[in-house]
């Protein structure tokens, strides 16, 4: 297989995208990496730790974003859109649009537009448990170690503190769309997933009880790069919580929201416990639960986190989740190995919200098959076309990699000119 003569194209750049993008590039194919976002990594580069080792992901990263850069046969663009996809196996041509980003190269990540800048916004990386500043970098080992503008929220030429304190001029203001075509012979597609919006499952009372938050919240809160710096605190007072609920299938196995398992969830969040107890043995951890489902030798973990003093598993779905005094949160449950209801006060909630597939909000401009769920059928992809991860059904990182992998080596035998 000669792999000089293909140009694979992959769309979307969190794990699966770089390591799909790796794999092909790592055997002399020509590779373009087009990531929607202003960095590359996706969820995994939110996560506090990976199951079952515990291990920051950071560390994964940093060797793949080193692997990007000193590879010249990748190309890849942030903060990219696809607009055009025609053609066919051998010779698609593709249409990319890319956002302006407001800096350019000569950006050194020095942090004076930040210091200088005058406001706020939402910070999205940190799923809006703080505010950033308009001139904000994603995080701070991001790829591209360069800084971004958000528009929606800057005052623009009426302001432009940050044209004025950055000593390199790498901020212009005035940076326009641009628009790249690429002819590639195969196409990966690797998008990820988004987190279920918990606002919606009522019950729960995301977004209207205090001190409930989703499982990537929780991430967030856990992680040394995180808004609180590592500390699990609780949004409303900054106080440590001394007792917390995990409810589980928060939308998933619910024919209202999310029909299917997210895979995921039992896994992140018996993780999620240890990241309470490691930082206060003597915290309360609950976990309701309609079935634990940790597939393979992930059993041991959770065996692990089972048996752990201050650690109590109740059979139940959750009924309703309601305000009650000093911020706490009633959970109202039915333990189905006794019968009895439970109704009890937590100091924070923590929903394991599911995966839904980038898909079904964000579809792609060529001729795709999907479930009802959203997520890609693979058998009705065109030639040439490949699907990997959260993309086909939840997974988590270690299957997405291995499925990337695979990919990579069917868009290296795509024909050519067919």
């Amino acid at each position: 297989m000669n792999a000089s003569n293909k140009k694979i194209l992959v769309i979307g750049g969190g794990m699966s995208g770089l390591t799909a993008a790796l794999e092909a590039a790592e055997t002399g194919a020509q590779v373009v990496l087009v990531e929607k976002t202003p960095y590359l990594g996706g969820r995994v580069a939110q996560l506090n730790k990976y199951f079952p080792k515990l291990c920051p992901p950071t560390c994964g990263l940093e060797i793949n974003f080193r692997r990007v850069k000193t590879n010249p046969d990748i190309t890849f663009y942030t903060m990219a859109d696809i607009t055009q996809i025609t053609g066919q196996e051998g010779n698609f041509n593709v249409t990319i649009n890319l956002r302006p980003r407001f800096v350019n190269d000569k950006c050194v990540a020095c942090n004076k537009c930040a210091e200088v800048c005058p406001v706020e916004r939402v910070n999205d990386f940190n799923y809006g448990l703080d505010n950033n500043k308009a001139a904000y970098l994603p995080f701070d080992m991001a790829f591209p170690l360069q800084y971004v503008i958000d528009m929606n929220v800057c005052l623009g030429e009426a302001c432009q503190k940050c044209v004025s304190a950055c000593e390199y001029n790498a901020i212009d203001l005035t940076m326009a769309p641009q628009t790249v075509n690429v002819d590639v012979t195969s196409i990966i597609l690797a998008g990820g997933w988004d987190l279920y919006d918990a606002s919606k499952i009522d019950n729960l009372g995301f977004g209207q009880v205090a001190n409930v938050i989703t499982n990537m919240q929780m991430e967030r809160l856990a992680a040394p790069n995180g808004p609180t710096g590592g500390k699990i605190l609780r949004p409303s007072d900054g106080r440590e919580p001394k007792s917390v609920a995990f409810v589980q299938c928060a939308g998933s196995r619910d024919e209202n929201h999310l029909p299917y398992c997210s895979y995921i969830c039992c896994m992140a969040s018996l993780k999620q416990v240890t990241y309470l107890l490691d930082l206060d043995p003597e915290a309360q951890a609950t976990v309701f639960y309609i079935d634990i489902r940790t597939p393979g030798r992930y059993e041991q973990f959770y065996w692990k986190v089972r048996d752990r003093e201050n650690v109590e598993l109740i059979r139940g779905k959750v009924a309703k989740v309601t305000q009650a005094p000093g911020d706490t949160v009633e959970v109202i449950a039915e333990d189905t190995a006794t019968g009895k209801k439970v109704r009890r006060a937590y100091d924070l909630v923590v929903l394991a919200t599911g995966m839904v597939p980038s898909t079904k909000t964000d579809k792609l401009p060529m001729a795709l098959k999907y479930t009802d769920e959203g997520f890609i059928d693979p058998n009705g992809l065109p030639a040439g076309v490949y699907a990997v991860g959260s993309l086909k059904s939840p997974l988590d990182v270690a299957k997405s990699v291995q499925d990337a992998t695979g990919a990579a080596i069917k868009a290296l035998q795509s024909s050519v000119g067919r």
